[in-house]
């Protein structure tokens, strides 16, 4: 079913679901209860419904009194106080129109009320997750910034503009709703090649799947072992590489490694027939392969991101179980392995939804990247959504220009047969943790198979992979492993160029189950995380040798410029 701004099924089921789950809580739908009857209404851990609702009445007489008073004193400012870092009553009128002071008073208790209300329901924690997910969409949505009618700094705008304002707004949301989703930066201001994706290098190997690119020596002495990275296919490499300042890659190259990155295809209908099994040994195996090969080293070390390091993972562990001991090292940045923890994203899966999937895409099509985009936009809708909705719309502007935006929008999409197996196997029964549970490639997969060395980023505020989640990785591959917990999110705690010194880290030796322990023993460190990363794989990477002044070799030679055209690909 189409749906404006690619709303997916899930997201639907999802928002009716947390209904469901409310109704029942309140005793309208489990037992049966018909109009009339008496329905009791849970107890929580917070004191209750009841308790909470006392709160609410006597938030709102202290408001009103509130209200009275300052009128009387003619003031303003005060009452029920915004958030920390919430930013949408940044402006003054906020603060100096009695007006619009109120009306956020009383946004913002009401907000409150049914962020706590969900909280002091008795029910399911996993029902609980997607119903406070599903409410805080509501809340959000119901901002008085978001309303023409309701915002000073639109109606300010429309006034002076005599209307020019509105109009062009009017015109931008025709223009998404054209296209079937929210334009969230400038997609005009940036050339993957030319703008983002510029560091060089050529093209050694392609098939059906992915390219693997080569980057060339910045620096006259390289290590022996090259690095090979496998970043995510549900988003483009260039994240990695986005422009000199910021590029993972070129702080790679200019500390004497020899870099490789898989580039994954974004997939078409011709695709629509891969599975999990292809990515990992037509995708991950064969670059571990090729990038041996190219380099003629005994071993290489590779990097997995996201979904990238679950699919490398996988790879490591049927490799280990063959015998193989072409790698030296892994690192994974914000990689989940075990599912128990999956975050906001979890809220849409389960066993109805899945299997809805499985018998749409799971023997063949492709799941629109555009879905999947808007999924995660909604994991951080009061930054992506909302913001984006106010500017384009009510204020008529143009998006800004902002190189990790476009990336964000230039979408991928994925196979239906690897996406559904992806979800069931490991959102859903969360099976790749257990060992032998799953067969990849004919080959049973145990993660305690990997003995290697490794360094395993997470990131603290990271809304993909909760980063206890990711700590969890631990307790499952059997080698050396060095956890370190950067500051921020999912990409910019990630993306933290070691140049600009910003943020930090923290580390700690100490080893235990409890994630928070861990946190509670372990030491801040000021700065980036790339910096201690390339002090441990350094040692991994051995002695130093000439650079190379060719890529490839006789086998995989050169052939068209990074960053290769599949990267340029736009979805469907």
């Amino acid at each position: 079913m189409n749906r404006p701004f690619n709303m997916p099924d899930e997201f639907v089921d999802g928002f009716m679901k947390a209904g469901a789950s409310l109704w029942r809580s309140l005793g309208g739908a489990a037992n049966g209860e018909r109009d009339g009857a008496a329905v009791s209404l849970p107890l929580g851990s917070s004191g209750g419904i009841a308790e909470l609702q006392a709160d609410y009445l006597k938030g709102l007489y202290q408001l009103s009194e509130y209200i009275i008073k300052s009128a009387a004193a003619g003031q303003s400012e005060g009452g029920v106080e915004t958030p920390r870092g919430d930013r949408r009553f940044n402006g003054t009128e906020w603060r100096e129109n009695s007006l619009y002071s109120i009306l956020k008073q009383y946004y913002l208790l009401n907000s409150r009320y049914c962020t706590d209300f969900v909280e002091a329901l008795d029910m399911d924690e996993k029902e609980k997750h997607r119903l406070r997910f599903f409410t805080r969409q509501l809340v959000e949505a119901m901002s008085p910034t978001n309303f023409i009618a309701t915002n000073p700094d639109v109606i300010k705008l429309a006034t002076d503009s005599e209307g020019q304002s509105l109009k062009a707004g009017l015109d931008n949301l025709m223009a998404d709703l054209g296209k079937g989703n929210l334009t969230i930066t400038d997609e005009t201001a940036f050339e993957v090649g030319k703008d983002v994706a510029t560091s060089s290098g050529a093209v050694v190997f392609e098939n059906d799947l992915f390219q693997l690119i080569q980057y060339e020596p910045t620096t006259e002495q390289v290590a022996v072992r090259p690095l090979l990275i496998v970043p995510p296919c549900i988003n483009k490499f260039y994240i990695l590489d986005l422009q000199p300042a910021n590029s993972f890659v070129r702080f790679a190259v200019e500390h004497g490694m020899t870099v490789f990155v898989v580039s994954w295809r974004n997939p078409d209908a011709s695709c629509g027939h891969l599975g999990w099994d292809d990515y990992v040994e037509h995708g991950a195996m064969r670059a571990i392969e090729i990038a041996r090969s190219i380099s003629g080293a005994d071993k290489v070390n590779v990097v997995g991101w996201c979904v990238g390091g679950t699919i490398l993972s996988s790879a490591l562990a049927i490799l280990r179980t063959r015998g193989d001991e072409s790698v030296a090292s892994v690192t994974l940045l914000t990689t989940m392995l075990d599912f128990r923890e999956p975050g906001d994203l979890g809220i849409f899966v389960d066993e109805e939804s899945v299997r809805q999937r499985e018998q749409t895409i799971g023997n063949g099509g492709i799941y629109r990247g555009a879905e999947l985009g808007f999924v995660f936009q909604t994991l951080r809708s009061k930054e992506l959504i909302w913001p984006n909705v106010i500017n384009n719309y009510l204020k008529g502007k143009s998006p800004e220009r902002f190189d990790l935006l476009f990336w964000n929008a230039d979408v991928t999409n994925l196979p239906g047969p690897m996406y559904c197996w992806y979800i069931r196997n490991m959102y859903l029964e969360n099976n790749l943790r257990e060992p032998n549970r799953l067969t990849m490639c004919d080959t049973p997969v145990d993660l305690g198979r990997v003995d290697l060395p490794a360094y395993v980023l997470a990131t603290v505020e990271d809304h993909i992979v909760p980063w206890r989640s990711a700590y969890r990785t631990t307790g499952l591959f059997s080698g050396d492993i060095r956890f370190v917990l950067g500051a921020s999110g999912h990409i910019a705690g990630v993306i933290n160029p070691a140049s600009k010194n910003k943020r930090s880290y923290w580390i700690s030796d100490h080893r235990c189950d409890d994630p928070a322990a861990w946190l509670a023993g372990a030491d801040e460190q000021p700065g980036s995380w790339w910096n201690d990363w390339i002090a441990w794989l350094k040692p991994r990477a051995e002695e130093q040798l000439p650079a190379r002044t060719q890529l490839g070799s006789n086998l995989y030679p050169p052939g068209e410029s990074a960053p290769g055209r599949y990267v340029k690909a736009k979805a469907d």
